[in-house]
């Protein structure tokens, strides 16, 4: 999602699995972004509004973290609860 070369990466589904996505589409994402979009935002969100790269992309929510972890050399961050 920030097209950033990184080590690691974790598997994200593109609608979560709770929401239906168990079979469908994933991405390999950093640690830090696919901890941030679960901060972020929630799975019915991800689901209904969010289901690809180029979405989360460009979700309003995620502006400012692009924007920082683009400039990062960062390649892991701490898990954080997000709002739910």
């Amino acid at each position: 999602m920030c097209e950033r070369q990184v080590q690691h990466t974790s598997r994200h589904h593109l609608v979560p699995r709770e929401e239906g996505g168990r079979h469908g589409p994933t991405a390999d994402l950093c640690q830090p972004c696919h901890s941030t979009i679960h901060l972020l935002l929630d799975n019915k969100e991800l689901a209904r509004c969010y289901h690809t790269i180029d979405a989360l992309r460009t979700a309003e929510p995620l502006q400012k973290y692009l924007h920082w972890v683009r400039r990062s050399r960062v390649e892991r961050i701490a898990n954080r609860r997000g709002r739910r």
